[in-house]
């Protein structure tokens, strides 16, 4: 195998991808630190404000559409649960907001974008609808105290309080890149190292069609490779084209971000051993019947 070959070849994939997804990076996390600095104490003021209007088990609905809406990590989103529970929020729209937390924010859902709008659409539904029936299940069916455990964690550090509006703004940016770009980038060449070396019809065998087993190992993989949401926008450019189902697709994206390590790590704690494995078995159950009702569907 000539080397110098190989690389060009590898360079060449790599930066017809980039040009593909790199305006996505930069606007989703303009967009993503223009949130967080600006309208995150809105949205998380808007969670309690309704939470005292007494809106019952329709505020699980509204829960997990701020969930979606606030930029925070999970890490960022726990300590905040922390204080909606001390404030009086029921573990219910707790659940909810969570759940939609972990799995999807504003910058995500620009990054998402490059993925074309049938999948966009997909990846916010379902990530809705997960959250919403993790909250309604708490509702229904846990009747215990408490389901959750906050007291390992304090009131969340906020970091943007320079004076200067620009310059708060322009750190956050800052963090933002030293955050995610590693991973943006690694998977852009994780991309184009399959790109070239993995035949399209693998890719097609493995993910591709109506069968459960693609659904499943989309599932499974989404464990450990996702490691950050924008790093794994190119793997799952790449893999489309070369024939993944959209269910297969709607499965990985549920199952990484509820799965990966610093998340777990997060709720672990929280949850305690035995709600900790009824959510490990809750995410891996709804993302491989969502992934199928897709297919079936689509």
């Amino acid at each position: 195998m000539n080397l110098r070959r190989e690389l060009i070849y590898i360079w060449y994939y790599f930066s017809v991808q980039f040009e593909q997804i790199f305006v996505y990076w930069v606007v989703g996390m303009m967009i993503g630190s223009a949130i967080s600095v600006f309208a995150k104490d809105h949205i998380h003021h808007a969670l309690i404000y309704l939470q005292k209007k007494h809106f019952g088990i329709f505020g699980i609905f509204v829960a997990a559409f701020l969930g979606i809406a606030s930029p925070l990590c999970m890490y960022g989103t726990i300590p905040i649960a922390a204080s909606f529970s001390k404030e009086g929020m029921k573990d219910d729209w707790l659940a909810s907001f969570m759940m939609s937390s972990i799995l999807l924010n504003p910058q995500l859902i620009i990054y998402s974008a490059a993925l074309g709008q049938e999948v966009l659409i997909i990846r916010i539904a379902s990530c809705l609808l997960c959250g919403i029936t993790a909250g309604l299940l708490v509702h229904f069916i846990y009747k215990e105290p408490s389901f959750f455990n906050f007291n390992s964690f304090d009131e969340p550090v906020n970091k943007d309080t320079d004076d200067n509006l620009v310059l708060r703004y322009l750190k956050n940016l800052g963090r933002n890149i030293k955050a995610t770009g590693v991973y943006f980038f690694l998977g852009i060449l994780l991309s184009a190292l399959f790109q070239r070396y993995v035949p399209a019809d693998v890719m097609t065998a493995l993910f591709g069609g109506d069968e459960a087993l693609g659904v499943l190992m989309a599932a499974t993989i989404g464990v450990p490779l996702y490691a950050c949401g924008g790093g794994t926008i190119p793997l799952l450019q790449q893999w489309l084209w070369e024939g993944m189902s959209l269910g297969s697709a709607a499965s990985f994206m549920l199952t990484g971000p509820s799965t990966k390590l610093t998340n777990l790590g997060a709720l672990k704690i929280v949850l305690g051993l035995r709600r900790f494995c009824l959510y490990l078995v809750y995410v891996m159950v709804f993302s491989f019947m969502t992934g199928m009702l897709i297919n079936l569907i689509l």
